[in-house]
């Protein structure tokens, strides 16, 4: 194609392919489904939802270029936008960035035409250009010509009388006029030299917008200078506008008051010793690995009641917190986080609860640095946001932990550019959170609600400023923000800084903005590796104290750790973990069916020192008195070989609950469960056991109690997701042929001519002589196709067989060889020598 395209479908026509596979990618949603043709392109790219998506994604000096185009002359050479962004004088920053800006709103199709003719799609300068209803965060008003619209006749002339320049014949040279005044700078420098100072002083307020003010029935002298030359223009009965030319004048021609066209740095940074960060990192992955671990524990026989609307309870919530020995919301995470890698999930049934799950089974078995790696590729990957627990929904509503309505789709796009942002500094680089936000609100200054440069309201001497609008939903600030306490407590940071191991889980092979699930599983794998010398030695031994107490110097290994968590209980973590002896947890470990002696020899083999008399002694004595009653179902029964011991029971006013009487010198029944009737007694300080039928102790070990197979709970997308290079080509050979079927020069044939659109139509005696001439000339022939569905269609196919009612061709439209049955082809039509 020659000469200046005239459309967006003529410029689309003209990119190569590559140019159009950079169009599909930064706008995917453009493929779903594959547009027919170039012309189907171009009319999707400019649908508003289309285009919505795509402002939202520009950083903030590309969205800025896209707001001064829509406030500029429609088309507006280079220049003029360069005189919009730079002002008068000119700032070298922006002119060294101004290119890359309008190649990237070519790139996206949001602008088109050649440099002295760039035009904003309509529908993107709908969005930008500035109203009463939707200020423009450049803080422009209306042109002259716009806002002076309906207005009389003979105001105007009165107007452009004031203002110094001729009377015309008709209002339209008048607003010309005007115009032109407004817009030349000497001319207008001398119209306000000679305004009096309070006038200039309103203008001064409205200049960086909102452009609005108000005014009473009768305006004070200052205002109704400026009312009579044009310089504020009546928007309704009580409110004026500053029109845009004589703003830009004020401005010196800048469309914003603060030009922002590089990012802003990442400062100030604090350098720190990498191998003191990585060592930090692994730490706090370590204490990552015990939360989690310790959560499964707490829920190992079945966790809390799930919510009727989802969710857990507020005071579930607490209890959790408080056996994780931690706040609320960082409950939260940590359940979110467990949720993510698929550890615990609700079991389904009808009294429906959480538990976890079967493969927290798998992941209890697995060495901790693999561990760690299932748990930042849940963290990585998950659409869900702990932070927002406990606040209101749109209803009012507060929203539960594990609960719905919880995923928020952009959450793993803001978490990897967080930490893509620290890994870009040196190693062992930290940088304030503020910083990063910062950065992350230049990149997406629409996603990230900031408020823009001038928006703040003023109100003028006699002329109130309207409001202007409020800053948006900093949803993604605080996405960003959760994203790095979230790090730091995973274990992919360290002290403010970006560990080796955590550079390594974002650097995934997928050149894609969003990595399949397979690209993070494997980046995670590596950085695990990493991770792994770093995490501390699970240690096989403990160091038994005088007070009976046990100190573990560090991570025990797992069977240890396990039954030494039956006979002890957790006095104190950290560093070293301490276990206190108690009469109960030493009943706890009897009641699992260890015996005395088995408790002795596994203390002396795992402590470093002696097994201490006193708690040789507790154990003795315990076990002495353990399963000296014993309790079973009559309803329930105690059974004792000591008579004496059975009255004791019975004389005890603690025992009236359980309303016993004797049924023979060494057997007593109760009115209650064997469950209850043993409660009770090891109240009163006995420590009975439970009997089976047959009089063996039952050992009191119980199963956990796991969910059916769950898997982890799927991100919700943002948007559509990124197509992979094989699909782009396809889809850009699809369009260039539709586009060649919709576009190319047709022979003409002896019917009528189809109607711009319309099907070939020839007769089947017609249409079966072309194909059989065109399997002989192997030429490309235009039908027209009807599916079975009855939907039609245009196509450029190359016949290679004609038989049996089929004809057997390679068709351009969906580049492969198909057979269609001739007596769905509508027509046929021989194309020009040089379409094809």
């Amino acid at each position: 194609m020659t000469g200046t395209p005239r459309t967006l479908a003529e410029e689309l026509r003209t990119r190569t392919d590559r140019g159009l596979v950079g169009l599909l990618r930064a706008r995917p949603d453009l493929l779903n489904p594959v547009p027919g043709d170039v012309t189907q392109l171009a009319t999707r790219a400019g649908t508003r939802a289309s285009v919505v998506r795509a402002v939202e994604r520009l950083d903030r000096f590309v969205l800025q270029t896209a707001e001064a185009l829509a406030v500029a002359p429609d088309p507006c050479p280079y220049d003029t936008l360069g005189a919009l962004m730079g002002g008068d004088a000119g700032d070298p920053a922006v002119a060294a960035e101004l290119p890359r800006a309008v190649a990237e709103l070519r790139a996206q199709a949001l602008v088109w035409g050649p440099d002295d003719r760039l035009r904003l799609v309509r529908t993107a300068r709908e969005l930008l250009t500035p109203s009463a209803a939707h200020p423009s965060p450049t803080g422009l008003g209306p042109t002259v010509a716009e806002a002076m619209a309906g207005m009389s006749p003979g105001r105007l002339q009165e107007i452009i009388a004031a203002a110094g320049l001729p009377t015309t014949h008709d209002p339209v040279t008048a607003v010309a006029a005007l115009t032109a005044l407004f817009s030349d700078r000497a001319r207008m420098a001398a119209l306000l030299d000679t305004a009096p100072a309070e006038s200039v002083a309103v203008l001064d307020k409205l200049l960086w917008g909102p452009p609005y003010g108000g005014v009473t029935d009768r305006p004070a002298p200052h205002l109704q200078w400026l009312l009579d030359r044009g310089l504020l223009i009546p928007a309704s009965a009580r409110n004026v506008v500053l029109p845009r030319e004589a703003a830009l004048h004020l401005r010196g021609g800048r469309a914003h008051h603060t030009p922002e066209p590089v990012p802003p740095a990442l400062s100030p940074a604090t350098e720190r010793d990498p191998q003191l960060v990585d060592n930090a990192a692994a730490n706090q992955a370590f204490t990552a690995l015990a939360t989690v671990e310790e959560l499964l524990k707490e829920w190992d026989l079945g966790g809390p009641a799930v919510l009727r609307a989802g969710g857990m309870s507020v005071r579930d919530l607490k209890r959790t917190a408080t056996a994780l020995d931690t706040t609320e919301q960082l409950a939260a995470f940590w359940l979110e986080l467990a949720y993510a890698a698929g550890l615990i999930a609700s079991d389904g049934e009808a009294d429906e609860r959480f538990a976890a799950t079967p493969a927290a089974e798998e992941w209890l078995q697995l060495p901790d640095h693999e561990r760690w790696a299932a748990l930042a590729a849940g963290w990585l990957a998950a659409t869900r946001a702990p932070g927002i627990v406990g606040t209101a929904d749109a209803k009012g509503r507060a929203l539960a932990a594990l609960g719905p309505h919880l995923d928020r789709s952009p959450a793993p796009e803001v978490r990897r550019r967080a930490l893509a942002l620290l890994a870009a500094l040196p190693p062992g680089t930290a940088v304030p959170a503020t910083a990063v936000l910062a950065r992350l609100r230049w990149e997406r200054p629409l996603r990230g609600g900031a408020p823009a440069a001038g928006q703040a309201p003023t109100a003028a001497d006699g002329a109130t400023t309207a409001p202007g609008p409020g800053p948006a939903d900093d949803l993604r600030s605080r996405l960003a923000h959760w994203a790095l306490t979230e790090a730091e407590l995973l274990g992919v940071t360290g002290r403010g800084a970006l560990s080796t191991h955590g550079r390594t889980l974002i650097d995934t092979a997928s050149d894609s903005t969003a990595p399949t699930p397979a690209d993070t599983t494997a980046a995670a794998s590596r950085a695990a590796a990493l991770l792994a010398p770093l995490l501390p030695e699970p240690v096989d031994h403990v160091l038994l104290q005088a007070d009976l107490t046990a100190v573990a110097p560090g991570p025990l290994r797992r069977p240890l750790a396990e039954a030494l968590g039956v006979l002890a209980d957790i006095e104190s973590k950290g560093g070293a973990t301490v276990y206190r002896f108690t009469p109960g947890s030493v009943r706890r470990a009897l009641d699992a069916g260890r015996s005395a002696a088995e408790l002795q020899e596994f203390l002396a083999t795992h402590s470093r020192t002696p097994v201490p008399q006193p708690l040789a002694y507790l154990i003795d004595d315990v076990a002495r008195k353990h399963g000296q009653l014993r309790i079973g179902a009559a309803a329930a029964y105690v059974r004792c070989d000591d008579d004496a011991l059975l009255s004791e029971i019975l004389a005890d006013r603690r025992a009236a609950t359980l309303r016993l009487r004797r049924l023979a010198p060494t057997v007593l029944a109760a009115q209650t469960s064997p469950d209850q009737l043993l409660d009770g007694l090891r109240a009163m300080g006995y420590a009975p056991a439970a009997e089976s039928a047959a009089g063996d102790v039952l050992i009191a070990r119980a199963d956990s109690y796991r969910t059916p197979p769950r898997t982890a709970p799927t991100p919700v997308p943002d948007g559509p997701p990124s197509p992979d290079p094989t699909l782009l080509a396809a889809a850009v050979r699809a369009i260039r042929a539709g586009d060649l079927a919709a576009t190319a020069e047709r022979k003409p044939v002896q019917a009528p001519a189809p109607a711009p659109g319309a099907l070939p139509r020839t007769t089947s005696a017609e249409t079966l002589a072309t194909m059989q001439a065109a399997v002989l000339t192997n030429s490309a022939l235009w039908i027209g196709y009807v599916n079975a569905d009855g939907a039609a269609s245009q196509r450029v196919i190359a016949p290679v067989r004609v038989e049996g009612g089929f004809v057997t061709a390679y068709d351009h439209t969906s580049d492969e060889v198909r057979t269609y049955p001739l007596h769905r082809i509508t027509g046929v039509a021989e194309l020009a020598d040089d379409s094809v």
